[in-house]
Order: C-alpha cells, then structure tokens, then sequence
C-alpha cells in the first residue's frame, strides 16, 4: 500500500510539470495513465469505494474552491449558475433518461432517468482544465460556480429516480426533495461558515485553526445529511461565507497557511480523483456480465450517443439562457442613470449639476413605490420621517445604489457572447463525479455492471475528446479574452489611489509628521520607514485593508484584483509581523 501511495503521488507531481511543457492538461495525462496502469500485467483489479469520492474527498475539494471562489463573482452570475446547475440538470436528465429508455429498450424509464442523473452534472474537478486558455473571467465564475452546484442536483435526481423504481413518487415530491436539498443546506452551510469564522478568529495558534479549517467541510455535510439536504452543497456554502469573511476576521498568517495548505490538498485530491479515475476502467470492464467485445463496443456506442446528446441538450439550453441575460443587461442599464441620481441625492448632491440626464431626474415606478411602502410602515410604527432616521438608512442606500451601478457596470464591461456561450458549452465536462455516482446505483439495479460501465465511458470520453481540444477550440472560437496587461495596470493605479487615500486619512488622523509610515515599497503598499516605525505601518495596512474590504463591498474593481492586493498587504504586514518578534 505504501509504495502504491507513493507511486501515485509521483505520478501526480510528474503529470503537473509535464502537462504545461506538452501543452496537456494535467488531469487528462493523469487518466490516459490511470487506464495504462490498470491493464498492465500483474496490476490487481482496483474497486474505488464510491462514498471515499463522495463523502471524503469531494467536500473538502468544493469547500476549497468555493472559499477560493469570490463571493462578489458568485453574486453577479448566480443566475447563470442557478440556471446551468439546476434547471439544466433537471432538462438533461429528463431528456436522457428518455434517450437512454429508447436505446436501452430492456431498461425501466425510472433505472433510465437515474443513468442519465449521473451523466447530468459538469464536473468541479474537471473544469479547471478551462482556467489556463486566456478566456475572460466571467466565463470562468460561471462554469467554476455551475461545477460547485450542480451535484446535489444531479444526486438528487439520482435518489428520486431510484425511489421511483421502487416505489412511486410524485412531482411536488422531486420538487420539495430539491428545494430543500439546497435551501436547507444553504442554511447549515451559512451557519457553520459563521461560527467557523467566530472560532477560529479567537485562536491564535496557526497550526490548530489550520487543522479545524479541515473539519468544517465534513461538520456541514454531516449535519446537513443529516436533516436530508444535501452535504455538499452546505460543504459550498460554508466555504463562500469562510472566504468573504476570511479578510476582516481572520489574520494574515492564518489566512496565509490556509491558502498554501489548502493549495496542496486540493492539488493531491484532484489528482487522486483523476488517477482512481483511469485504474478502474479495468475493473468494470471485469465486471461486465460477459465482458464481451459487443458488450463492449455496445457500450461504447452508447456512451458516445449520451455524450453528444448532452452537448446538444446544453446547448439548447445556454444560449436561450445567454438570450436572457442580455435583456436583463439592457434592462439594467436603462435603470443606471435613475440609480446614479438616487446615489446622488443620498449622498447629499445634485444630481443635475453632476451632469445626470434630466430624465433620470424623475423617480421610478419602482423607487416610487418603495419610498411609499416605507411612510406607510413608518406611519403604522407611529414614526414620522425625521432628519435622525433619514441619516440612519441613507447611507445603507447609498451603498446599495454604488452596488447595484457596479454590477450594471460590470456587465455592461464584459457581456456575454455567443462565442463565449459556445466556450461554455463545450467545457461542460463530466468527470470523476459521474463515475463515483453511478457506483452508489443499488445493487438491485437492473443491468448495473453495464450502466456503470456507460457512465465511465462518457466521463472518460467527455474528458479526452472535449478537455483534449479546449485548448483549440478557444483558439478557434475566439472568445471574450481576460483583461490585458494595460487594463490590469488601470485597475491597479485606481487601487493606488484607494490605497494612499486610506493611508493619509488614517495619518491625519493620528497627526502624523510626513517621515512617518512612508509609503515606499514596489508593490503600492505601506512598508517600515527609513525609522523603522513598524507599528504605525501595520496599523496603516490594517486601515488599507478595511479600504478594499469596503471596495470589495461595494463590487469596485476586478475581484481578482483584490485578492491580488489583500494577499500583498498579508505578505507585507506579515513581514512587519516577524521583524517585530525579531526585535524583542
């Protein structure tokens, strides 16, 4: 076993160096050599239990990604993901169930469904073969959060399509089984994402809130299976609210050896997942009734037959779907001018001499209605609309307003295209999920052996066919591009100007003489003066970091961007941090 656990993690390791010098992605090396391996002379027949991919390695991977995953970004496209890891999975499903009945005439419809629920859903794993070809980030949010949901959809389809074969379940029951899997998940997962963060901000060993951070994604699944919602969405959850509040409650340090140690394990557990992945085709090959070339091929041609179903279903659905957002952009923007003179008046200005339009001057319905909703509630409170109340709520407003033109900025900056559209199809792929589900099909499950041997195919097929061109098909396609250089350099100066704002207000504040807290180093934030003052620079970053946080916020600027900038302010204050203890 030892040597095996060895072998692997070197297989791992060599596949992502190799992978960038031959220009393949390195998931994909790692399943063509899983394949190899596994019908290699003397290479035992290896059964992957499916619950260690499900319940052990799958929540803590989402979990990680989905801190990594700004919440900003989550936010803004939550429609398309909705959409994509939701609603499609339900379409899919339905439709290649009906597929695979008519292929497989042998086969109950309900058995058919269940099949088709573990080939419904995108891989989170397999998606990050799409980060590395230059698309625009947007593109890479919406696959990123679909790959994150879409599984508690398709394992809910799954465990009703298998309940109807047994037993007969009604629509409102798939209805209510679904609702509840993800709002009573996103419950526990927002609430074990709070106290995660209450906790581990009050303990100051690095090494123990590192070891607790492993346990919350198996705290939300265990407590969400066990009130029937699903656990890996509540492990998703968990994660968003740990990454959005990681910044104001937890210190650099801790941050920092969350991100390298959370880093290696999601680097092994890929791996592992790809590799497993390949080493079991021998084995259900074996398992196969009677292994036969035809029954083979026959799969195989089946497998191919789902395989370009599901892009055809996917893409009926996006670009419907793109067609959607577009109006609602359109919608949006005409809204922004009536939002910028709300911001406007909020804030104490004038609108017309900021230059609004005048008929942006005039209130909309909708703002007309919510300023009357809100005298008739204060009317039945027995309030009047007094200046202290006024200038309670006008600044929330106001800063809803700057959210609310940032998100209508931001689409209007990178909308969808159908090429990008196009690029969303084809990188739906399916992966080691599909594989580890159709694993958990009922013992009892007519021609199981076989089922489980199409779905195999179709991951692997999905990976090597789709993952193995992506790389060309973007080239090809020509999709919305990632900010150039020259963008990146705007952003960062406007993040310049945020910054040294924060930091003079901050020495104004205290009085300070202009030698003190200098800022002087490469990276645009507060290094130790020529003094040496460290205290007073770390407490500069400190304001500079409530700056972005309170950007980060209100959705100004790119959000990989920030990061950028926060993890710079870490490494700085961390460095003030360590000359600090050296000095004592």
């Amino acid at each position: 076993m030892e040597i095996i656990i060895v072998l692997g993690l070197v297989a791992i390791c060599t596949a992502a160096i190799a992978g960038p010098k031959f220009k393949i992605a390195a998931p994909l090396i790692l399943v063509v050599v899983g394949i190899a391996v596994g019908f290699l002379p003397g290479v035992p027949s290896i059964e992957i239990d499916p619950d260690l991919i499900l319940e052990l390695l799958l929540p803590p991977l989402l979990y990680s990604a989905a801190v990594s995953m700004p919440v900003m970004d989550f936010r803004r496209e939550f429609g398309a993901i909705s959409g994509l890891s939701i609603l499609l999975v339900i379409v899919a499903t339905g439709l290649g169930g009906v597929l695979l009945w008519l292929l497989i005439p042998s086969l109950d419809l309900a058995w058919a469904i269940a099949l088709a629920a573990v080939i419904s859903p995108t891989d989170a794993v397999a998606t990050s073969i799409v980060k590395n070809t230059g698309i625009s980030p947007r593109i890479i949010s919406i696959l990123e959060g679909e790959g994150l949901l879409n599984d508690a959809s398709a394992l809910v389809m799954l465990r009703t399509a298998v309940a109807a074969a047994a037993a007969s379940v009604t629509a409102w029951g798939i209805v209510g089984s679904l609702v509840w899997a993800v709002l009573g998940a996103a419950l526990v997962g927002f609430v074990v994402g709070k106290i995660n963060l209450a906790i581990r901000s009050r303990i100051s060993n690095i090494t123990a809130t590192t070891v607790l951070s492993f346990a919350i994604p198996f705290i939300a699944m265990a407590i969400a299976e066990e009130i029937g919602a699903s656990g890996l969405v509540a492990a998703v959850v968990a994660g968003l609210i740990t990454g959005k509040g990681a910044a104001r409650h937890l210190s650099p340090s801790q941050r920092m050896s969350d991100s390298q140690i959370w880093e290696t394990i999601e680097f092994i557990i890929e791996g592992t997942i790809f590799l497993t992945m390949g080493l079991e085709l021998h084995t259900l090959v074996e398992d196969l009734h009677d292994g036969s070339l035809a029954s083979i091929l026959s799969a195989s041609g089946i497998a191919l037959i789902m395989l370009v179903a599901s892009v055809l279903i996917r893409t009926a659905f996006v670009y419907p779907l793109l067609h959607l957002l577009r109006k609602r952009r359109k919608r949006r923007e005409g809204l922004r001018p009536h939002l910028e003179a709300a911001q406007i008046r909020l804030e104490g200005g004038d609108p017309a001499e900021a230059g609004i339009e005048p008929a942006a001057l005039e209130l909309t319905k909708g703002q007309k209605r919510r300023i009357e909703r809100n005298r008739r509630r204060a009317a039945k409170r027995g309030e009047s609309e007094s200046e202290d109340w006024t200038s309670e709520h006008r600044e929330s407003l106001a800063a809803r307003m700057r959210r609310s033109i940032a998100d209508i900025d931001y689409f209007l900056a990178s909308p969808l295209t159908n090429r990008d559209g196009t690029v969303i199809v084809w990188a739906g792929m399916r992966g080691a999920i599909t594989v580890a589900a159709a694993q958990t099909l009922p013992s009892t499950t007519p021609m199981r052996s076989y089922l489980v041997f199409i779905a195999f195919l179709v991951a692997v097929f999905s990976l090597l066919i789709q993952g193995g061109t992506l790389a060309t098909f973007v080239r090809w396609v020509k999709p919305t591009a990632a900010p150039s250089a020259e963008d990146q350099a705007a952003e960062q100066r406007e993040l310049k100007v945020l910054l040294d704002g924060a930091k003079s207000e901050l020495l104004s504040e205290w009085a300070l003489g202009p030698g003190s807290g200098s800022f002087n180093n490469d990276d645009d934030v507060a290094g130790p003066n020529s003094e040496g003052h460290v205290p007073s620079q770390i407490d500069i970053i400190e304001a500079q970091r409530e700056a972005l946080i309170k950007a980060r916020d209100d959705r100004q600027f790119d959000s990989g961007t920030l990061a950028h900038t926060l993890d710079v302010l870490d490494a700085s204050q961390i460095a003030l941090e360590m000359r600090e203890r050296a000095d004592e």
